[in-house]
């Protein structure tokens, strides 16, 4: 296997590659991950199931779309396949750390900037992705509340039926969304689409570093709602944020609508407290 890989990191990159050697790394929650080297380059590479492949060629597509808007830095894509055993993709190596104050501004400046320099004329994706390892459905509309509606929440809803779950009051939610975006209009901008506090980092440096995404076209706020879902990003990166694009009014409440997708997609992944932490999510949209 390692030698495919390293054939094909040879082909892609004009230079000859070996690996010398590899060790385990964290692949977050649903891959393997190592780090490979042949003593003078340094890369990242994350398996999987070999039915997997095209995970990774969206997520490879998502950061050379998110690295083209010239605003925040993603790990370079290298190359991605599927050799006998496993799917793979492989990263540039980026050493992470954690920033400070002034760093995680800028990372809130840097998202903003992304956010505000890739407009689209609809909602969606070129191809269906993941969230985690759930099917995430991108087909392009122009209506920003029948893309959430039935490509969001109404998706993890039919996935949340199929696990047993109970959801009393899903219809009468759903029926409301319209009400509860009602006045706002969000332009579509290339998302991250899962940025919680695992997918964002700093480099050595202080670079900041966003990564692992889920990408689509959607309303910027889903990205900064995630922020806040497990415990929440520094003070400095929303003053960050803000600085350059302004939160529109209402955020506080759109927030919990669309932090509901993601409390669905755990319940669908893990099952356990996620059911009763979404029932409450709908309680307080209704209320």
């Amino acid at each position: 296997m390692w030698t495919e890989i390293a054939h094909h990191i040879s082909k892609v990159s004009g230079k000859e590659f070996f690996v010398n050697s590899q060790r385990t790394v964290s692949g977050g929650c649903i891959n393997q991950g190592y780090t490979v080297t042949d003593g003078d380059r340094t890369y990242f590479v994350k398996l999987n199931s070999p039915s997997q492949t095209a995970m990774f060629e969206a997520e490879a597509l998502g950061l050379k779309q998110m690295s083209a808007t010239a605003t925040i830095r993603v790990p370079q894509p290298i190359c991605w396949g599927t050799t006998d055993r496993s799917a793979y993709i492989v990263l540039e190596w980026l050493d992470l750390g954690r920033g400070g104050t002034p760093a995680w501004a800028e990372m809130g400046r840097q998202l903003a900037a992304m956010h505000d320099r890739s407009s689209n004329q609809a909602f969606g994706w070129d191809i269906n992705n993941t969230i985690g390892s759930t099917p995430q459905i991108n087909t392009w509309m122009t209506d920003w509340v029948e893309f959430y509606t039935q490509h969001r929440l109404g998706y993890q809803f039919q996935l949340a039926k199929c696990r047993g779950g109970r959801f009393p009051q899903q219809e009468k939610l759903l029926a409301a969304i319209g009400q509860i975006l009602a006045g706002h209009q969000p332009s579509p901008s290339l998302v991250h689409g899962d940025l919680w506090g695992g997918n964002a980092a700093f480099t050595s440096a202080g670079e900041p570093v966003i990564f692992d995404p889920a990408t689509y076209y959607g309303d910027r706020e889903v990205d900064v709602a995630m922020t806040e879902l497990f415990g929440g990003f520094p003070a400095a990166f929303y003053q960050g944020y803000n600085e350059v694009l302004p939160l529109d009014s209402g955020y506080e409440r759109r927030k919990i609508l669309y932090n509901l997708y993601h409390i669905l997609n755990h319940f669908n992944l893990f099952g356990g407290s996620y059911e009763s932490q979404a029932n409450g999510a709908i309680a307080r949209l209704l209320g």
